[in-house]
């Protein structure tokens, strides 16, 4: 353990309420997590661990495993368990009671609360991972409410390694102290005295790689970062947003999204469609920037021409001044035209050309003569144009580039020189120093941002970068054809073409592969991309000349290339250097393992490394690095850092670690400023639990009655259903001084009285259940057994409180609308009431109004209402008393019946058939009137017209 972990056990020992404790990231809180829980004895209770993501579960785990081994020769602790909706109630309350620690989920955990099924009095603490995710309305907080108010004795650990989450918004960490009732806050930054010495005093060997980019990677990124610049103007003028928000660097970051939206959230359905779009621009920026140094150009280029499929009509980015650049430069990088004149490459000036169009048999022709030798080589097609008024012949020629990330033969440089490295150090005698502690496996680590990076180089490394680069080219034009294929609705009669281009050649391409597929011999030899025989038998490159192969890259072993073809097809492929290629493929390499850094895995101490290649740095990882180095200061460990020079990713880079440290000076400002009340550890609640002010409603009693004294107040309760803790509705219905009682509702989410059901929707909800038709079942469901059927719609309290603006409502019904659909659906259901809420505070005030002159409810009829028994009739059914609901409906529609009168006709007569033999004057008396009973006697008496 490194000391600076040692300083903030410490710390959280001495304070037995708990902590709140911020780290910089990458600086091992798995390992500080896992260390505490050594220090737990299940004689103490059972320690409860919140909010752990899978990734953050594993590796805690994994490192309590390693460190309880040194306590084998005392007592062993018990392993950590995990508590899910699988265990039976019984079980967890075995576990509750162990004394040991416990993986849980917040749902599971706040209905044990409230149902009683966990003793308060058998937990000794809380773990509280991502604690920048919490708020006072979040299920943690309602958690810690609860078992703060009945064991005094509690401790609260919450952590989180992500300062700059903790910045955002008013007084974030604050409110997130005030919510734990927690008082003191830990921060421990990178430039902590404690951390750098731990980390500085035997740092690892740095090597610091700055890869130039090329020339039409340069011209890309200066593209974007030109239209990126434009769409930020633009939000500027709309007056909207915080200007000193809206840089460039700031949109380099994920965050940034989360910035623009949660200033334009209140204002939304104000904006016009440009600002929306101008919102969703920048984020495709950002990943053009992203995945123009992390992918390879065809990769890149099919995102791009996606993009043009999906946005090039709402777009405004696409429409900027430079955005054509950011195409014809990926363009280039992959392929470009040019023209011949007698063999030769090279535009013509003075021989006019007329062009003419191959017909279908001279394109098969040509198909059928620049087969190649197998599919996995992919020789580009270039047509032949031919100008008859001349003798000189012209050929359009549509030249592969292929060109490969600059990092790519620099990681292949890297490894070599490794390997060499390792090759000197065994000769000389050094290899055992070099290995320093004796045990390294020789593993290089190379760290990459995805899994499809990751697979790209492995492959790269293992096949070569060409036969990789065509590999992609190939998949990009088969899918060009694939797209041309899929059939259009209302296409027009296509041209006959005027020239030679991308699909032409994909689709000879597309000709061949299926040619060779069905012609080839299995006893023939693969050839790769270079022209040497593949990874089953060794063999050297055969080079030809061109008027022999038409292209050297080429073996000539086919004999369909030889002779003539130079006159109708010009094959051209690019050469990146074949004796380097085969060079490295002789050479040795080290054994290289690939590691994606968004799984989020720590696998350092696992492979323990003594190389590692950050092929895309990240602020977490170096941290890691430096972490691992730190604990291992007999091992000799060399970091490469691969950088493109001048970059966004030398930038985003530097600016991570300015918004850490500007993050952290802002919370040590924070902390010097703070107001913490004196009993904000949470030791005054009372065992009610409730902290909210006396509510208006129950302040207003009547002076006069017995003499001001107040009444003994009875305790509102509220039936919740179990899904509706996935909210935060019951937490504010709790310190509101509800009763919450959890229980599984088949009708409705919250039951106020007998009378009372209520569906709450927010607004993505609502939208969601009327597509799906799921909530015209509920309305029904809960108009069927509840008097008073309530359709709570939930806004939040940040966002604008309405649909959509004043502007977009029409007139007339629409199918699309939401207005019109609600209006549909309060027609046919009359006693439906709709409740609009501004926020949840505003939802529990009402839930108060609407209970003030209610009868409790009753939680076994709640249960039972819309469960239907062995006899497949409805037990206990509230409303509808076991009627056929079919023939209710059918009653509803019949002349002279109207809302206020069918209960009576349905409490006079047990059937429809009953109802039809009812004389005029009971039918009077039931209807309400001679003139309803006139109708409905008309209409059963009406003679049914037949067919002669």
């Amino acid at each position: 353990m490194v000391q600076f972990h040692e300083h903030i056990i410490t710390e959280l020992l001495e304070d037995t309420n708990g902590g709140l404790v911020v780290t910089s990231s990458g600086l091992g809180l798995h390992k500080l997590i896992s260390s505490l829980f050594i220090l737990h004895h299940h004689s103490q209770g059972c320690l409860l661990v919140l909010s752990a993501t899978p990734p953050q579960k594993s590796s805690i785990l994994r490192n309590y495993e390693n460190d309880i081994q040194s306590l084998i020769s005392g007592e062993v602790p018990n392993l950590p368990s995990e508590i899910t909706f699988d265990l039976p109630a019984n079980q967890r309350l075995a576990l509750y009671t162990s004394g040991g620690i416990l993986f849980i989920t917040t749902r599971i955990l706040i209905v044990d609360l409230l149902t009683h099924r966990l003793p308060t009095t058998a937990v000794a603490g809380l773990v509280i991972l991502n604690a920048h995710s919490l708020s006072d309305t979040s299920t943690e907080a309602f958690i810690v409410r609860i078992l703060r108010s009945t064991n005094r004795s509690l401790y609260v650990r919450a952590f989180s390694d992500r300062p700059h989450s903790m910045v955002s918004g008013f007084a974030k960490a604050e409110r997130t102290l005030k919510c734990l009732f927690l008082r003191k806050l830990h921060l421990w930054p990178r430039f902590q005295v404690y951390v750098s010495q731990d980390l500085e005093r035997d740092p690892p060997e740095v090597v610091d790689i700055r890869v130039p980019m090329s020339t039409y990677m340069i011209g890309i990124q200066k593209a974007v970062i030109e239209v990126m610049d434009a769409c930020l103007k633009e939000m500027r003028k709309t007056n909207k947003v915080d200007v000193e928000d809206l840089t460039v660097e700031n949109g380099l970051f994920k965050s940034f999204d989360e910035i623009v939206k949660r200033q334009l959230d209140p204002i939304w359905h104000t904006l016009g469609k440009r600002t929306k779009q101008l919102v969703s621009d920048l984020k495709t920026l950002r990943k053009l920037l992203d995945y123009l140094v992390r992918y390879d150009a065809v990769t890149y280029l099919k995102y791009l021409d996606s993009l043009r499929a999906s946005e090039s009509f709402r777009s405004v980015w696409i429409f900027a001044e430079s955005s054509y650049k950011i195409f014809e430069y990926a363009k280039k990088r992959v392929y470009h035209f040019g023209r011949t004149d007698s063999g030769k490459l090279g535009l013509s000036k003075t021989v006019s050309t007329k062009k003419r169009k191959l017909n279908d048999n001279k394109k098969d022709e040509v198909a059928q003569q620049c087969r190649a030798v197998k599919h996995d080589i992919v020789p580009l097609v270039f047509v032949c144009l031919i100008d008859q008024s001349t003798s000189t012949e012209t050929m359009v020629v549509l030249e592969e580039v292929l060109e490969e990330p600059p990092k790519w033969k620099v990681l292949l440089d890297v490894l070599m020189e490794i390997q060499e490295e390792r090759d000197k150090q065994a000769s000389s005698g050094e290899e055992k120093d070099h290995l320093g502690d004796g045990d390294d496996n020789g593993i290089v680590l190379v760290a990459c941002k995805d899994e499809y990076s990751c697979m790209q180089l492995e492959d790269c490394i293992t096949n070569g970068s060409q036969k990789v680069m065509c590999e992609e080219w190939e998949k990009y034009l088969l899918s060009k054809v694939q797209l041309q294929a899929l059939p259009k609705r209302n296409a027009k009669k296509a041209k006959e073409p005027k020239g030679f281009g991308v699909l032409d050649a994909a689709s000879e391409v597309s000709k061949r592969i299926n040619k060779d597929i069905v012609g080839e011999d299995d006893n023939q030899k693969h050839v790769d991309v270079g022209g040497s025989v593949n990874r089953k038998g060794k063999g050297k490159k055969k080079k030809g000349s061109a008027g022999e192969n038409c292209n050297n890259d080429v073996a000539p072993e086919d004999d369909a290339m030889e002779g003539g073809c130079l006159n109708e097809v010009f094959l051209r492929k690019h050469d990146l250097g074949l004796d380097a290629e085969s060079s490295r493929e002789t050479k040795k390499l080290p054994p290289v393992v690939f590691y994606a850094l968004e799984s989020d895995k720590k696998i350092l101490d696992i492979l323990k490394p003594s190389i590692i290649i950050a092929y895309h740095p990240d602020i977490a990882f170096v941290r890691e690095v430096e972490m691992y180095k730190a604990e291992n200061p007999s091992r000799k460990v060399k970091v490469y850092f691969l950088f493109y020079e001048e970059s966004t990713e030398v930038q985003k880079f530097e600016a991570s670690v300015r918004r850490e440290n500007g993050a952290f000076e802002s919370l040590i400002r924070q902390k010097s400023l703070m107001m913490i009340p004196v009993d904000q550890d949470g030791r005054c609640l009372g065992l009610d639990s409730s902290n909210e002010p006396q509510s208006v409603i129950s302040q207003n009693h009547v002076t006069r009655k017995a003499g001001g004294r107040r009444e003994a107040e009875k305790e509102m309760q509220v039936i919740v259903d179990m899904r509706e803790f996935m909210s935060t509705l019951p937490n504010v219905l709790h310190q509101k001084g509800m009763c919450i009682i959890p229980v599984t509702l088949e009708v409705g989410d919250y039951i106020l009285s007998p009378l009372i059901c209520v569906e709450r929707k927010s607004i993505s909800d609502l939208f969601g259940s009327f597509a799906s038709g799921r909530l015209y079942h509920q309305v029904e469901m809960m108009s069927r057994y509840y008097r008073i059927p309530v359709l709570l719609i939930e806004f939040s309290q940040d966002k604008s409180f309405s649909f959509q603006s004043a502007s977009e409502i029409g007139d007339d019904v629409t199918p699309n609308s939401i207005i019109s659909k609600l209006s549909l659906l309060v027609l046919h259901f009359p006693r439906l009431r709709i409740i609009w809420s501004r926020s949840l505070h505003a939802t529990a005030e009402i839930f108060a109004s609407l209970k003030s002159n209610q009868d409790e409810p009753d939680e076994v009829k709640a249960i039972r209402v819309g469960v239907p028994s062995e006899e497949g009739v409805v037990e206990n059914d509230v409303r509808a008393e076991n009627y056929n609901t079919s023939a209710v409906e059918m009653l509803r529609r019949l002349p002279g019946v109207t809302d206020s009168n069918y209960r009576a006709i349905m409490d006079g007569c047990k059937s429809l058939a009953e109802l039809a033999m009812l004389p005029m004057e009971r039918l009077a008396e039931l209807m309400g009137g001679q003139k309803a009973a006139k109708m409905l006697r008309e209409f059963l008496d009406a003679k049914y017209p037949t067919l002669l």
